[in-house]
């Protein structure tokens, strides 16, 4: 993509109302748009990383025998209240709104139960079980005081899978590989060695449940962790017993940290499908309540976490999995013979399959150079009138700021193999 044709621009200083590390940072590079408080839309350049982490979850999802679908964002009430999950009282970030038609209309801030009424019209035997689906979906919740960025939003992407399940054994397997496929998600992201399988509490879902909290001075959660055995446990149930019998840790063995959540995992057991009415019948042709499981992950959350964990003072730096592009390639100089060169490397890379965001602006170096810092691709290529002198590209590392001379042949080799 050549940025002359990208049509955020990069800018000086983040809004006055801004924070967030997260948010200034990527408003900043033309990233993200503010549309107001806990609201952020994504430009080109942010829907590019958030379609790279999508795409990360979704091989790990459909890895474990997940199959990708999207409910509605409009929620029905009837199927709530027998839940009782209608009720502000009981859940409190319900946003709502009242039909033109007649009745209310609730807007989407989770999805157990929608789904597990459609799942009525397809599961009655235990031959249709178990069954895995997820989606990616926009989530809306009221909160009451929106901060920290893309991280805690009134509106933001959350992938949520679902299991189906005949009982608590079939559970169990899942449970524990999407616990499996989480880690190698936040190990390919590179969170892996910052982030732990978190004892805690339920909320408005469960009494208890598991969190993945990555260890981060900003963050909203205190956790105690065991680094040895790569678990932890929220303070809001430090102490709760039972904790230390399912983890098998004691008390001395852990150390305070601040952590953010990125995402969490709920047994509900067969209590949904009782409220629901979601039977299946087993070999002896008896009715049983569906076993759910319930596996959440911020997407737009992630990306704000990934921003306050590798940014720098010169400003983003993107792991390679996520980075929009791989190569920022830029031009310094107007010459003809620099133009010429810049636009034939510019098709060799992507003609090798290399993504390449193209400086082809003309503006002055240091403005490239600071715009380049700021939207933090992993790799620069420089192409000047120098290094067609010397016959070397310049290639600059973001994250370690190393500077090496690599040929053409050495460039692409290195691109298309590392």
């Amino acid at each position: 993509m050549r940025q002359s044709q990208l049509f955020t621009k990069t800018r000086r200083e983040a809004p006055k109302d801004e924070v967030a590390k997260n948010a200034q940072l990527l408003i900043r590079a033309g990233y993200v748009y503010k549309e107001m408080a806990g609201v952020y839309a994504y430009l080109p350049l942010g829907f590019r990383v958030l379609e790279k982490i999508k795409n990360i979850v979704r091989e790990e999802m459909n890895a474990v025998g997940g199959q990708e679908m999207i409910m509605t964002g409009l929620q029905n009430p009837d199927v709530w209240k027998k839940t009782d999950r209608w009720d502000d009282e009981k859940v409190d970030v319900w946003f709502k709104s009242e039909l033109k038609s007649g009745g209310e209309v609730g807007f989407g801030w989770s999805h157990e139960e929608p789904i597990t009424e459609m799942m009525k019209q397809y599961l009655s035997s235990y031959r249709d079980l178990p069954q895995y689906v997820y989606q990616f979906q926009t989530k809306l919740r009221n909160e009451l005081r929106a901060k920290s960025g893309i991280m805690r939003g009134r509106e933001f992407v959350m992938k949520d899978m679902y299991s189906y399940t005949t009982d608590e054994e079939a559970h169990k397997k899942i449970y524990g590989s999407v616990i499996d496929a989480y880690i190698r998600v936040f190990d390919r992201v590179g969170l892996g060695d910052r982030t732990f399988l978190t004892f805690a509490s339920g909320g408005a879902f469960t009494k208890f449940s598991h969190e993945f909290q990555t260890i981060s001075d900003v963050g909203e959660d205190t956790i105690y962790v065991h680094d040895a055995k790569k678990v932890a446990v929220n303070k809001e149930v430090y102490d709760e017993p039972v904790v230390y019998e399912e983890l098998g840790v004691k008390k001395e063995e852990l150390r305070e940290v601040k952590a953010i959540e990125v995402g969490n995992i709920f047994d509900f057991a067969g209590i949904k499908s009782e409220q629901l009415g979601l039977y299946y019948k087993n070999e002896a042709g008896e009715e049983m309540p569906v076993h759910l499981g319930s596996y959440g992950l911020g997407i737009t959350r992630l990306m704000g976490v990934l921003v306050e964990i590798f940014a720098d003072d010169k400003g983003l730096v993107w792991p390679e999995a996520v980075a929009p592009f791989r190569v920022h390639l830029v031009q310094l100089g107007t010459e003809d013979e620099v133009k010429t060169e810049a636009e034939e490397l510019y098709r060799e890379l992507t003609g090798n399959g290399v993504e390449v965001l193209f400086d082809d602006r003309d503006v002055r170096a240091g403005e490239k150079f600071a715009d380049s810092d700021l939207i933090g691709i992993p790799q620069r290529v420089v192409v000047s009138q120098k290094t067609l002198t010397e016959g070397k590209f310049e290639c600059v590392d973001r994250q370690s700021g190393t500077t090496s001379h690599k040929s053409l042949s050495e460039l692409i080799s290195y691109l298309t193999h590392a």
